[in-house]
């Protein structure tokens, strides 16, 4: 199947890394460590954010080695590697937020190592479902614009704030569009394309990625297609450290059909577009808590995570899981031994895989999951 040139364009621009999206011009790059950050703020603010997510196997590490143990995942350290080799230079600051202890400390080391930097702690809620909840958000919010207030000289009111979620709103719609289609027809969407269209998002401004997502979409919609034999499956457990494609083109030819994914979850965290109205900021954080993905780093007892993902199987028609934390990442392998149980008790097969973003070579990765799909497929 030919591979859409939208899908070229995003990955061409992925390729080039994020120099030219420091160069920009229009407005001051301000880094989004991963999974969720309240990007709207940024944009309000004069800012262009954009992802810090990693380095993959663009960069060696050679610095930041010495300033982690050696048992924290890679992308805290190819992060930190970015700035140490002086490539995150005309990056204004970075926002982190309460993923992990590894992700709460390099926010500390990045404040110590870059000084001239505007380090940000998103402090998001840990109960999703607390009766002040929304409140406390909304003050969260408003300090995190006071200080881009104070530190850039210019003040993000709320017509401001209004227009950069209507900006977020169009690309993240036209996501949500796509993986519909991919649900229904994941022969007519490959996930190795999917994923560089989603990706390239976190280092475009909204209105330029909701042009390749536009062209992307009637690009796979006029294009000829043919079911496959192969297992539809959910991949679970890559929201923050992200997969190298050829992770995906592997799974792919293994025989999987991915028909959903947390894939640069934080980008595409809303269910529905964020409303309208009065108080914007009050709207986006409302948005958070009844309309955000369901993640590690986003708690709700009233709606519990390995439910949500059994509902997401039922409704996609997978046939299994596949769970692809990366090496490391305790919140993901946390939550493995949650699902797990849950998932053999509703008789869903599952399978664990780990990775690294600098991962190159995938033959066991291929042997397993083969063998995984052929027991799926023929028992």
């Amino acid at each position: 199947m030919e591979t859409a040139p939208a899908v070229e364009q995003a990955r061409a621009i992925l390729a080039a890394g994020l120099a030219p999206a420091l160069k920009r011009t229009d407005a001051p790059a301000y880094g989004v460590f991963p999974v969720y950050s309240p990007v709207e703020l940024y944009r309000a603010a004069g800012l262009f954010p954009i992802g810090l997510m990693g380095a993959g196997g663009q960069i060696d590490i050679v610095h930041a080695d010495a300033r982690f143990q050696s048992f924290v995942c890679s992308i805290a350290k190819s992060s930190l590697e970015l700035g140490l080799q002086k490539r995150l230079v005309g990056m204004e600051g970075v926002a982190f937020h309460s993923i992990c202890d590894v992700a709460r400390n390099l926010a500390s080391v990045f404040k110590r190592n870059f000084p001239g930097m505007h380090i940000e702690y998103v402090h998001l809620p840990q109960n999703a479902a607390g009766p002040e909840t929304e409140d406390y958000l909304v003050a969260e919010f408003r300090r995190i614009l006071a200080g881009l207030e104070r530190r850039l000289g210019h003040r993000a009111d709320d017509a401001a704030v209004a227009a950069a979620i209507r900006e977020y709103n169009e690309p993240r719609r036209l996501m949500r569009e796509l993986y519909a289609i991919r649900a229904k027809e994941p022969e007519r969407i490959s996930s190795a394309e999917m994923f560089p269209l989603v990706r390239v998002g976190t280092i475009l401004p909204p209105d330029e990625h909701a042009r390749i997502l536009e062209s992307a979409k009637a690009e796979f919609l006029a294009r000829k297609h043919r079911r496959m034999d192969r297992v539809k499956v959910i991949v679970e457990g890559a929201f923050c450290e992200q997969p190298p494609l050829g992770l995906i083109e592997t799974l792919e030819g293994a025989g999987c059909y991915l028909v959903d994914d947390d894939f640069c979850a934080g980008w595409r965290w809303f269910s529905t577009d964020v409303p309208e109205g009065p108080d914007p900021v009050r709207q986006l954080a409302r948005a958070w808590l009844e309309r955000g993905r369901a993640t590690s780093t986003r708690y709700n007892p009233d709606k519990p995570r390995h439910k949500d993902l059994v509902r997401r199987v039922r409704e996609t028609g997978a046939q299994a899981v596949l769970f692809m934390p990366a090496k490391f990442c305790e919140p993901a392998l946390f939550d493995y031994v949650i699902f797990r149980r849950e998932l053999e008790k509703e008789n869903i097969p599952h399978l664990l895989i780990e990775f690294e973003e600098k991962m190159w070579t995938f033959e066991r990765t291929r042997g397993e999951v083969e063998t995984f799909v052929e027991s799926l497929l023929f028992d």
